[in-house]
């Protein structure tokens, strides 16, 4: 039986319909199945600032019961971008969604064209996976520019999509390419709970012959921060984080971070705080999803055949520099994410420091499921050696990249500051511009924890961390740090920026079997060494 509330009338009965007739299909006694796949992805959720603390079931059933990885990072802190980097295993300069706009590629038609079908649940399709999509696409998804609620990407069995952005009440779902409203009625309407029940039918009407994958795209913690009646007053006594960079001034950051009111006025402090503990109560929901799915798992003796990761598009910051609440910058709190991953083989309670990707997602999965990755062009890399606790030599740094939205136009709650910002709250602090256009290195191993960045802007700005002393970024030594780490910091970086499929793999790898002095620095070639430490360099000859 469908759920009651699940969908409005006839959805459940289209999903049901299809399930069955791919059943029909089936041959019996096709043998042991490959592993399912759950990809729960959640929408701008931070890991720096608190963002898993609510989730308590999630993790007692996923982090007590898997692995964690501690440095988890997306491509670019933006929600359109860094989903076409889940989808794609690609970084935005080669599957060219830049921002949240048709401009800037998000759901357009080239998108659809170029990237869609090579996708990861579209190879997935192609090797037997029968595959649900329920929940958040891409923040254009079905305006008429971008083919509308019909438009299904290929490598999608049954489609539940959110147009646009993400809500909570009063949305349209493309069920399968026929656009369905929905009401503002929580028993049957509130869209982390119908997503939810969305996937609890698929797993009661799908094939039993077929191994699945199923992602579920919850609205949470994004704005408006909905959360459902029964949370409606949880975290009463909770503010934001009074981290050490909260409400400071960014005198040594390029010139939006610098435009920040500090101190902030206590209504900007009242607003964050107040949408800090909204984010947390719209979590709550996600915890009751996790928790009746693998529930749901585990009465079907499908548990312990799936491999279920838990992450989000990107972080978020509340005060940070003085900046109110939003994403998009390169610091910790934006690009940082959390990850969890349970499933056959993974040991309980393990924690890994790999500095994995969101563009690896979608290689890790395939991976799992068998494909062939040479047959891929994806820039990722598959971390299911690690997931199975084997020795693997991994990546040292990625690329962080972003091309800010503004354009021409004048944000109109704030005229005076001029054409080409957006993102302005009522104090006119902006948090993004045209010209808030970065790319990063974030560098991480045994003897480094550092990041490199530069703007496209005037002033062609700078800005470098060493995040082992400091780890809240306060202080940019860019100007203070040897020219010579400089200049290879920007070599590796345009070695980065100019990658594709298994060049952006190779840069930074390193082998773990050394450690390393905190002054080496990397070569051209992408390895550690020929560096700042002579003596280093006598005692080992490099490749």
């Amino acid at each position: 039986m469908c759920h009651p509330g699940s969908l409005r009338a006839g959805t459940c009965c289209l999903l049901v319909l299809g399930l069955l007739c791919s059943a029909l299909v089936q041959v019996e006694g096709r043998g042991s199945r490959k592993p399912n796949v759950v990809l729960i992805l959640t929408d701008d959720q931070d890991v720096s600032l608190g963002g898993m603390t609510p989730l308590k079931k999630t993790k007692a059933l996923m982090a007590d019961l898997g692995i964690t990885f501690t440095n988890a990072y997306v491509g670019s802190a933006l929600c359109c971008p860094s989903r076409a980097s889940i989808l794609s295993g690609r970084y935005p300069h080669n599957h060219h969604v830049v921002n949240n706009t048709i401009e800037g590629n998000c759901s357009s038609k080239a998108w659809q064209k170029t990237q869609e079908p090579h996708t990861f649940p579209a190879l997935l399709q192609s090797i037997g996976y029968q595959t649900l999509f329920a929940g958040k696409y891409l923040n254009q998804y079905g305006v008429e520019d971008a083919g509308g609620m019909s438009h299904v990407p290929p490598g999608w069995s049954y489609w539940f999509a959110l147009e646009k952005n993400s809500k909570y009440y009063n949305y349209t779902l493309s069920v399968n390419g026929r656009a369905r409203n929905y009401g503002q009625n929580y028993s049957v309407d509130y869209l982390t709970d119908v997503l939810a029940n969305i996937s609890l039918d698929f797993l009661n009407y799908k094939s039993n012959y077929e191994p699945f994958f199923m992602m579920i795209a919850t609205p949470a913690p994004h704005s408006p921060w909905t959360a459902a009646p029964q949370y409606a007053n949880a975290f009463v006594n909770i503010s934001a984080p009074r981290t050490n960079n909260f409400n400071v001034h960014g005198k040594d950051k390029h010139w939006l971070i610098r435009q920040a009111k500090t101190p902030m006025a206590n209504s900007s402090i009242q607003f964050l705080d107040d949408a800090f503990r909204k984010r947390w109560r719209t979590l709550l929901s996600v915890d009751d999803l996790v928790e009746k799915l693998l529930k749901e798992l585990q009465a079907r003796g499908e548990l312990d055949n799936t491999f279920i990761f838990f992450t989000s598009d990107n972080g978020y910051h509340t005060g940070q520099f003085s900046m109110p609440i939003d994403k998009r910058q390169l610091y910790e709190f934006d690009i940082k994410v959390p990850l969890l991953v349970r499933g056959p083989g993974i040991k309980p309670n393990q924690i890994s420091k790999a500095l994995v990707a969101n563009i690896d997602l979608g290689p890790t999965i395939l991976d799992i499921a068998g494909f062939d990755l040479n047959k891929t062009q994806m820039d990722g890399m598959s971390f299911f050696p690690i997931l199975r606790n084997s020795n693997v030599t991994w990546r040292t740094d990625m690329l962080i990249e972003y091309q800010g939205e503004g354009g021409n136009r004048t944000d109109p709650s704030c005229p005076a500051l001029g054409p080409g910002v957006s993102q302005c709250f009522p104090d006119c602090v902006c948090e993004d511009a045209i010209n808030n256009t970065y790319a990063c290195v974030r560098t991480m191993s045994a003897a480094h924890d550092l990041q490199y960045c530069e703007f496209d802007d005037a002033e062609v700005f700078v800005e470098v961390y060493n995040l082992t002393a400091d780890p809240n970024q306060l202080t940019n030594i860019a100007k203070t740090i040897d020219q010579e780490i400089l200049e290879k910091m920007n070599h590796r970086l345009m070695m980065l920026q100019s990658c594709y499929g298994v060049s952006c793999q190779t840069p930074g790898v390193f082998d773990p079997r050394y450690r390393f002095d905190p002054q080496l620095m990397f070569t051209s070639q992408g390895e550690w060494g020929h560096m700042l430490n002579r003596k280093y360099l006598k005692q080992r000859s490099l490749r």
